[in-house]
């Protein structure tokens, strides 16, 4: 018997088996099998595997499942099912809504069978950090004291993802009140980093590095106030893009941003490669009105003739701390890579970081802090240890007077001015994410001398200033935990960020994934 006649057998015993819609198995059939034209001009079947799957582009979902190859449902059922092996070693996911997938994927399927014009993101299974508003999910944020909320309407960047044809599994794991550089909350416990169970994820978007490093989840958004977005990719050996305020939108994100704060705390987009990055943020970007800080700044490309010869600054300050031996190497591999690819990279010092990291601190620290204690009076036996820990450093001085906050408001703008005059002539600088890569769950604190403000020095200027900054995995460490380096630019300059990280990324080859 011909092949082609065994292999269709086979497909229509496979058919008559499944107990789903006649369209699902079509996609199955094809997905399992893809024709052949062989050198006499007959046609046969031959096995293709799904091989967008665990680790896949969404570029890669996307072909695929237009072109008929791959099944959306298939693709949202092999998520959750590995979501359900995985969740209990990474304990990533707050919440999984498993039938609202299923139907999502049931209809993208359904448009993709009837030949209808597919959105950028038709079919892509995504994921959101729990303190962005997903309607009719739980949003708690880490914390005891939300764990009665549920939003009833969409954040605008969800509801951009959800009209792009995304389909949203779940919403992932943060410290409580998104203040640590480690995830664990006395609601879901611990997240684990997926290159080695013992070390942390990172934070505050540790549930959501987690569960992109490990195929759970194509891509998601996590948020940005001193780094949580940059380190978690980081130690979990993934992309993420801390965002210039005002670009995606941060309406419907918990705790809001206003005033003063609408600089500092951003949302941004995280995936496997820079590629994958930028499209997650070409789809979120623009205006909304709930958004103070919201800006029509048009969406630009890059060619490559443009990026030629541009000029690259290594950071360099003592104010940042000493980044560890192989922290540095990965910088100094990342330089080469670089100036291979034509860029000019020298070494480039920045003045001015040290009051930018004190700056910093005192929006982050003691008026953030502040504002927390008063919001959790009469509940303090209800918050977990690590934001206990914060609130007694953040609140440790003085109480803030009304003339210090005006003078600290007024000292940013000036020191931003200041170092964007410093950067007029070399738009992209190159630095570390932190000082080391992840560390062992407990390990991250506050204190001072070995804490976070010592170790995330390289990442937390950037709140201050409002700058962007893209985190791009390069090497591993001796003990085989990822070491990413940073891209920072200036503002409203995001897509050139992301055009330098992607040279970056190119020059690099394939990076490994953790299993």
């Amino acid at each position: 018997m011909p092949e082609f006649c065994v292999q269709l057998i086979r497909a229509q015993l496979e058919f008559s088996r499944l107990p789903c819609a006649p369209s699902t198995v079509i996609m199955r059939i094809m997905g399992a099998f893809r024709l052949l034209t062989c050198a006499a001009g007959t046609l046969t079947l031959a096995l293709r595997p799904m091989s967008c799957f665990p680790y896949g582009t969404l570029t890669e979902i996307t072909e695929g499942i237009r072109s008929r190859n791959v099944s959306p449902v298939e693709l949202v059922e092999l998520h959750l099912k590995r979501i359900e092996t995985l969740q209990p070693k990474l304990h990533a996911f707050v919440h999984l809504d498993t039938e609202g997938a299923r139907e999502r994927a049931h209809a993208a399927e359904g448009l993709v069978m009837r030949g209808a014009q597919l959105s950028p993101l038709h079919g892509v299974p995504l994921t959101i950090k729990s303190c962005i508003d997903v309607a009719g999910w739980p949003a708690p944020a880490g914390s005891v004291l939300r764990m009665g909320y549920t939003p009833q309407r969409d954040a605008p960047l969800v509801s951009r993802l959800k009209a792009a044809g995304a389909i949203l599994l779940g919403n992932t794991n943060t410290p409580e009140f998104l203040m640590a550089y480690e995830t664990d909350n006395l609601t879901h416990g611990k997240s684990s980093n997926p290159w080695n169970m013992a070390y942390s994820s990172g934070g505050s978007s540790g549930g959501e590095a987690a569960a992109i490093a490990s195929g759970c989840s194509a891509g998601g958004v996590g948020s940005d106030g001193g780094g949580s977005i940059r380190v978690p990719a980081h130690f979990c050996g993934i992309c993420g893009l801390k965002s210039t305020p005002g670009r995606i939108p941060a309406t419907g994100h918990f705790p809001p941003g206003a005033g003063a704060f609408s600089w500092i705390g951003v949302v941004g987009p995280m995936a496997r490669t820079i590629a994958d990055v930028r499209t997650l943020f070409e789809v979120m970007a623009g205006p909304d009105v709930g958004d103070a800080l919201s800006a029509p700044v048009p969406l630009r490309s890059y060619r490559s003739e443009e990026l030629r010869a541009m000029r690259i600054g290594i950071l360099e300050s003592s104010a940042l701390g000493v980044a560890s031996p192989e922290t540095r190497a990965a910088v100094e591999q990342a330089a080469k890579l670089l100036a291979a690819q034509g860029f000019t990279v020298e070494p480039f010092r920045l003045d001015g970081l040290d009051r930018a990291l004190d700056l910093w601190w005192f929006f982050f620290g003691p008026v953030i802090g502040s504002l927390l204690q008063r919001s959790i009076a009469g509940h303090e036996d209800q918050i977990s240890p690590m934001l206990r820990e914060y609130l007694s450093c953040a609140n440790s001085g003085d109480p803030i007077t009304l003339d210090q906050f005006m003078k600290a408001c007024a000292d940013r703008d000036l020191l931003r001015a200041e170092i964007l005059r410093q950067m007029q002539d070399t738009p992209i600088l190159l630095s570390p994410v932190s000082t080391t890569p992840a560390f062992r769950h407990g390990q991250g604190n506050y204190h001072p001398g070995t804490g976070y403000r010592d170790t995330m020095r390289y990442s937390q200027w950037l709140n201050l200033t409002g700058f962007p900054g893209a985190s791009v995995p390069l090497s591993l460490s001796n003990e085989g935990l990822p070491i990413g380096v940073q891209l920072i630019g200036r503002p409203f300059e995001d897509e050139l960020v992301l055009a330098a990280a992607e040279s970056l990324e190119t020059a690099r080859g394939p990076y490994q994934l953790p299993f």
